[in-house]
């Protein structure tokens, strides 16, 4: 093991120590813990999309002691230690990969990668496609996950014309419900999204991520534009200010 991972484990150690350790650390369980390993995950990923190497050095730190803060409260009770987690991922990498650690010489592809994540699944319990989908992950990424397990049985469309088709039909019923059901509606509507998407081969999360980036930079640029009195304007205006500003960026203008 690393003198700086060693280290790590020793600070971590020392931190939930009952004795001297402390009283926020101390105080904290797996629960409570969770958010927070959530946070530095996607931190991990904005550094990632803005290229920030030296911010991606401190965010995989920030996550790497997340795993630390998790085994250490493992160890506490019992359950597993820091090494047990290493030898855990260590057994399934090598499991996942025979073309390179094993000895049948068998060349990789999506058939038998599904094949071997399949039996994980099943060696885990699993009695049913959908199982092991995690229920914590963001919901726009637990509905593709959902939506591609599906399609592994064969619940799928053949072409993109079932998924638009889908999601013209829960536009209208979202239209048409009543109040107690457009909670339920508005999520038909999104999932039915989710599958057009993906039907296309994109990745929804990606899509809206970059749609998210298009959508703040274009108001931050409406907000210069109108001098910060953009919340004065009527709709019409900013409605003109928005098609200036997209002209702006297809033409290249400053």
């Amino acid at each position: 093991m690393s003198e700086q991972l060693t280290r790590l484990l020793r600070i971590m150690a020392t931190l939930r120590d009952p004795e001297g350790g402390c009283e926020w650390d101390l105080a904290q369980d797996f629960s409570s813990i969770a958010p927070y390993t959530i946070e530095e995950a996607y931190e991990v990923a904005d550094a990632i999309a803005h290229d920030d190497m030296r911010e991606l050095r401190e965010e995989l730190g920030d996550l790497l002691l997340q795993v630390v803060f998790h085994a250490r409260m493992a160890e506490e009770a019992g359950h597993f230690a820091f090494d047990d987690v290493a030898k855990a991922i260590s057994d399934k990498m090598e499991a996942r990969h025979p073309h390179i650690f094993g000895e049948s010489g068998e060349s990789m592809d999506e058939h038998l990668w599904e094949t071997l994540k399949a039996s994980e699944r099943e060696r885990k319990g699993a009695e049913g496609a959908l199982d092991g989908v995690a229920r914590a992950l963001p919901a726009l990424l637990r509905a593709e996950k959902l939506q591609k397990r599906a399609a592994r049985t064969g619940f799928d469309w053949p072409d993109t014309e079932g998924p638009r088709d889908k999601l013209a039909e829960e536009v209208e019923e979202l239209t048409q419900a009543v109040p107690g059901k457009r909670k339920e509606e508005a999520g038909d509507l999104l999932f039915a999204a989710v599958n057009v998407v993906r039907a296309y081969g994109i990745a929804p999360e990606d899509a809206l991520r970059a749609a998210n980036a298009k959508f703040e930079r274009r108001f931050r640029d409406m907000e210069a534009l109108a001098n910060g009195k953009f919340d004065t304007l009527s709709i019409d205006e900013q409605e003109n200010l928005w098609q200036q500003v997209k002209k702006q960026e297809s033409t290249g203008e400053d």
